[in-house]
């Protein structure tokens, strides 16, 4: 069973996704100072990046 491009991207979106969520929860619900908008900032900037790997599902 290989992986072609549009799996490995389908997967690298969902493993971001859910980075992005785990990211954005930690800063949310853990940190309540300063650093939690870091940890919610660099989980939108993970949201973002699978956005584009997702609208790159079958153009490369």
């Amino acid at each position: 069973m290989g992986m072609n491009k549009n799996t490995i991207l389908g997967w690298a979106t969902l493993i971001m996704i859910l980075m992005g969520l785990l990211l954005i929860g930690l800063g949310a619900f853990r940190y309540r100072e300063v650093s939690g908008w870091g940890f919610v900032a660099v989980g939108v900037g993970f949201l973002a990046n699978a956005w584009v790997f997702s609208s790159l599902k079958g153009r490369l």
